[in-house]
C-alpha cells in the first residue's frame, strides 16, 4: 500500500545537526545581551523558532516575557529588548518607533535586533533615517536551513517567489548560496551538479564563488550526496497549479501545512479543540499514506484500524504476566497510533466533505482536459461559470493560469472576456494582480500574430517530427511561451493508457495526478539523471526558453561511494509541492535512489496565486 524503501535504498544523512547548529547560534546570541531580556519575535518566525528552541530553552537563556511583533504598541518593563526578525523594512519602522517612544519618555534600555537568515543594508540605513542606529545592536541569525522531516529541508521563505520571479529582487540569493555551502561543508561536496532556470545559475555560481574563496574546507572529504539539481519554479508553473489528489497534498490544500504542522479543527478532532499535529516520518499512520493518492486512503486506514482492534483483542485470553508484559511494552504504542488513526480518518472525512461540496470531480476533469488539450472550449465555458457563481478569486485565477500556460497563452477575445468577467464578479481591486500575473507570464495574451498556435499542435501531427520542429521554432520566434504542448509531447507528460489507469499500483509518476499527467520537474529531474547531463534535450531547453541558462558540473570524485551517488540533493527556487515530493519518492524507489529535498518553502496552487495578488485576504 504504501511505498516502502527498497532494502538496497542509501541511508540518509542525518539533518538534525543543521537544528543544533541553528539553536547554538541563537543561545550565543541571546547570551551576548546578559541578564534578563524580552524578546519580541515576528510573526514569520514563531512557528521556524518552535521547531529549534521551545520556550523552556528560551526561559533557560533568561527571556522573560516574549511578545508577537505586530502594529499595536508592546508595554514591557525590562531593562533589556531582543527583537528576533526578517530583514524588513516596516520592522525597523517598529523598532524605531519603541526606541524613540523611550527616548520621549526619557528611559534608557539596550536594544539588540536579531536578523534571520541575514542582515540587509536597507535595514541599517531605515535605522539611521529613524535616528535609533546608535542606540541598537545589530546581529545576524544565519538559520535558513529547517529540516521538516528525514528528506525535507526548508529555507521557510514563502516571500523568494515573489521577490524574485514577480519583482525580480536577487537578494535572496546569498542566502540560498550560503545555505547550499553550510550543506557542502557539512555533508562534503557534491561531486554532480545539475541546474537549470535563471535564479538557478546565478546561485550556483554564487556558491561555487563562495567555496572558492574558503578553498580547502570540502576537499579530501567524502561526499555523502552524489548528485545536487537546482530548479527554477517558473520552468514548471502547471504542476503548481493542478489540484493535488495525494493524500499530503490534499491536507496541505484542505488544511495548509505550516512549517511540518497542521491545525486539525474541531470537525476533524470529533472534540470541542482544535490539535495542532506534527506531520512527519515519525508518525508512523501518516508515513504510510502521505504518498498516496486518495481514493486508496481510505481502505487502507479501515485496514490499519481492524488490525489494531485485534491487536488489543490479544488481552483478553493474558495470564498477569503475560498482561504485565502487554501494559508496559505494547499498550502505549497502540494507544498512540489509535489517536493517529482516529485523526487521519476524521481528516479523509473533512476532505470528503468539502470537495463534495465543491464537485471535485467536475473540477479534476476540467483540468485534466486542459493538460490534455481537448474541449478547450468547453473548460472556458467551465472556468466562466466559476467566476460567475464566484465560487473563490483564488481558485477563478488558477484555472485561468492554467487555461493560459497550457494554451500558450489566451487568445485576445477570451483573455478580455475572463479579464472582465472576474473583475466584475470579485471587484476592480484585483486589476493589479492581472499586471502581475502578465509580467510573470502566468496570465499572458496572445500577440496578434500567436494566434496560430492554436494550429499548431494538429500542424505537427500532419508532419514528420524534423518539420514540425521547424513550425515550433516558427512559432516559438514570435514571443516568449510556455510552449507547454510541445515540451509535453517531447517529454510524454500524457501517459497513454488502455483502459483505466491503476491508482493502487502505480507504474509511474503520473499517479500523484490520477494517472493523466507526470509533473514536468519531476521527468526532467529523471532524464537529466538517466543521461547524467542535458545532452539529447537540446529540444526540450530551447523549449523552456533556457537555452543559456542549462549547466551540469562534473567532477571525477573517486572518494564518491555508490552510496552517495544514489542520494540526490533536488533544490527547488521558488517552493515545491507535495505531489513533486511523493511523485520523486516514487521515481526513487523504482529506480533505486533515495531523494532529498531543499526547498524555499513549500507551495501549493493557493499560495501560488496569494503571492501574485494585491488583494490581500
Amino acid at each position: 500500500m504504501a511505498f516502502p524503501h527498497r532494502p538496497d535504498a542509501p541511508e540518509l544523512p542525518d539533518f538534525s545537526m543543521l537544528k543544533r547548529l541553528a539553536r547554538d547560534q541563537l543561545i550565543y546570541l541571546l547570551e551576548q545581551l546578559p541578564g534578563k531580556k524580552d524578546l519580541f519575535i515576528e510573526a514569520d518566525l514563531m512557528s521556524p523558532l518552535d521547531r529549534i528552541a521551545n520556550v523552556s530553552i528560551l526561559k533557560q537563556h533568561e527571556v522573560d516575557k516574549l511578545y508577537k511583533v505586530e502594529k499595536k504598541p508592546a508595554f514591557s518593563s525590562s531593562e533589556q529588548l531582543c527583537f528576533l526578525v526578517r530583514p524588513r523594512i516596516k520592522n525597523m519602522r517598529y523598532i524605531a518607533s519603541l526606541v524613540n517612544a523611550d527616548k520621549v519618555a526619557g528611559r534608557t534600555r539596550k536594544y539588540k535586533v536579531i536578523f534571520s537568515p541575514q542582515k540587509f543594508y536597507a535595514c541599517e540605513m531605515v535605522l539611521e533615517e529613524e535616528g535609533v542606529y546608535g542606540d541598537v545592536s545589530c546581529d545576524e541569525w544565519a538559520f535558513s536551513l529547517l529540516p521538516l522531516d528525514v528528506d525535507l529541508l526548508s529555507m521557510e521563505l514563502p516571500e523568494f517567489f515573489r521577490d524574485y520571479f514577480l519583482e525580480g529582487d536577487q537578494r535572496w540569493i546569498n542566502t540560498l548560496a550560503q545555505a547550499l555551502h553550510l550543506l557542502s561543508t557539512l555533508y562534503g561536496p557534491f561531486p554532480n551538479c545539475y541546474g537549470i532556470g535563471r535564479c538557478a545559475k546565478m546561485s550556483y555560481e554564487l556558491w561555487k564563488r563562495l567555496e572558492e574563496e574558503e578553498d580547502g574546507e570540502t576537499k579530501g572529504r567524502r561526499p555523502e550526496i552524489g548528485h545536487i539539481f537546482l530548479l527554477d519554479r517558473d520552468m514548471d508553473f502547471v504542476t503548481a497549479l493542478c489540484s493535488q489528489v495525494v493524500y499530503e497534498g490534499l491536507v496541505d490544500d484542505t488544511f495548509r501545512i505550516k512549517c511540518g504542522s497542521v491545525d486539525f479543527g474541531p470537525e476533524v478532532t470529533s472534540s470541542d479543540k482544535s490539535l495542532k499535529v506534527l506531520l512527519n516520518a515519525e508518525d508512523k499512520v501518516f508515513n504510510e499514506i502521505r504518498n498516496e493518492h486518495f481514493s486508496n486512503v481510505f481502505g487502507f486506514l479501515s485496514q490499519k484500524a481492524r488490525n489494531l482492534q485485534a491487536q488489543y483483542d490479544r488481552r483478553r485470553g493474558m495470564d498477569i504476566k503475560q498482561m504485565k508484559n502487554f501494559v508496559s511494552q505494547e499498550l502505549k504504542g497502540l494507544k498512540q497510533e489509535h489517536r493517529l488513526l482516529s485523526l487521519h480518518i476524521g481528516a479523509c472525512e473533512s476532505i470528503m466533505k468539502k470537495k463534495t461540496k465543491q464537485d471535485f470531480q467536475e473540477l479534476i476533469k476540467t483540468e485534466h482536459a486542459l493538460l490534455e488539450g481537448f474541449n478547450i472550449r468547453e473548460s472556458t465555458n467551465y472556468i466562466e461559470e466559476h467566476i460567475d457563481r464566484q465560487v473563490s478569486p483564488i481558485e477563478s485565477l488558477r484555472l485561468m493560469c492554467l487555461l493560459s500556460i497550457t494554451e500558450n497563452g489566451l487568445i485576445p477575445k477570451d483573455y478580455r472576456s475572463l479579464k472582465t468577467q472576474y473583475l466584475q464578479s470579485y471587484g476592480p481591486e484585483h486589476l493589479l494582480t492581472f499586471s502581475n500575473l502578465r509580467r510573470a507570464g502566468l496570465l499572458t495574451e496572445q500577440a496578434p500574430g500567436d494566434t496560430l498556435t492554436a494550429v499548431e499542435s494538429k500542424v505537427s501531427k500532419l508532419v514528420t517530427d524534423k518539420a514540425a520542429g521547424k513550425i515550433t521554432d516558427a512559432f516559438s520566434s514570435l514571443a516568449k511561451r510556455s510552449n507547454f504542448r510541445a515540451i509535453s509531447k517531447k517529454l510524454n507528460l500524457i501517459p497513454r493508457v488502455d483502459g483505466e489507469y491503476d491508482l493502487k499500483v502505480p507504474r509511474d509518476m503520473a499517479y500523484v495526478f490520477s494517472g493523466a499527467y507526470v509533473p514536468l520537474s519531476c521527468r526532467i529531474i529523471e532524464q537529466v539523471l538517466e543521461r547524467r547531463g542535458w545532452q539529447g534535450l537540446d529540444e526540450v531547453v530551447r523549449l523552456l526558453n533556457c537555452s543559456e541558462l542549462a549547466f551540469t558540473d562534473m567532477t571525477k570524485d573517486d572518494k564518491a561511494s555508490s552510496e552517495s551517488l544514489r542520494l540526490i540533493l533536488v533544490v527547488f527556487l521558488g517552493g515545491c509541492t507535495f505531489s513533486e515530493i511523493s511523485a520523486l519518492r516514487f521515481l526513487g524507489r523504482e529506480k533505486g535512489y533515495r531523494f532529498i529535498f531543499l526547498t524555499t518553502a513549500v507551495t501549493n496552487s493557493a499560495r501560488l496565486m496569494e503571492a501574485m495578488s494585491e488583494v490581500k485576504a
